[in-house]
């Protein structure tokens, strides 16, 4: 039977899970709920990096992105950080729409799936 190795549990979630070199991230929000749609995804996009990294793969191994959007007229301002974030790395598979967020004052929400 294949190990599942979950990091950063809690009583709800987990922030990525590892399954045969798959690495399924959480729904990652901003911390700093004061910032605009581009602080914020700046913020969402350093911490996938974080999880990325310590599940031993990066950005260039990315398969699937959802985003959610809490005024899609945002998408074009994510959209620049989201380019830059990649550069030149393989593009995943996305969806993104705009959805009521759990605090609104989160303005984005990304979770990712990479392969190792």
């Amino acid at each position: 039977m294949s190990k599942i190795n979950r990091t950063g549990s809690n009583q709800i979630l987990s922030s990525a899970v590892e399954y045969h070199n798959f690495v399924f991230c959480a729904g990652i929000t901003a911390d700093d709920l004061s910032q605009d749609i581009t602080g914020q995804t700046k913020q969402v996009v350093a911490k996938i990096n974080a999880l990325l990294e310590a599940n031993g793969t990066d950005t260039t191994r990315l398969l699937q992105a959802q985003i959610w959007l809490k005024d899609i007229r945002d998408r074009e301002a994510m959209n620049k950080v989201w380019v830059e974030w990649l550069g030149d790395a393989g593009r995943p598979a996305r969806a993104c729409v705009q959805a009521n967020m759990a605090d609104p004052r989160h303005l984005v929400e990304i979770m990712v799936t990479a392969c190792k």
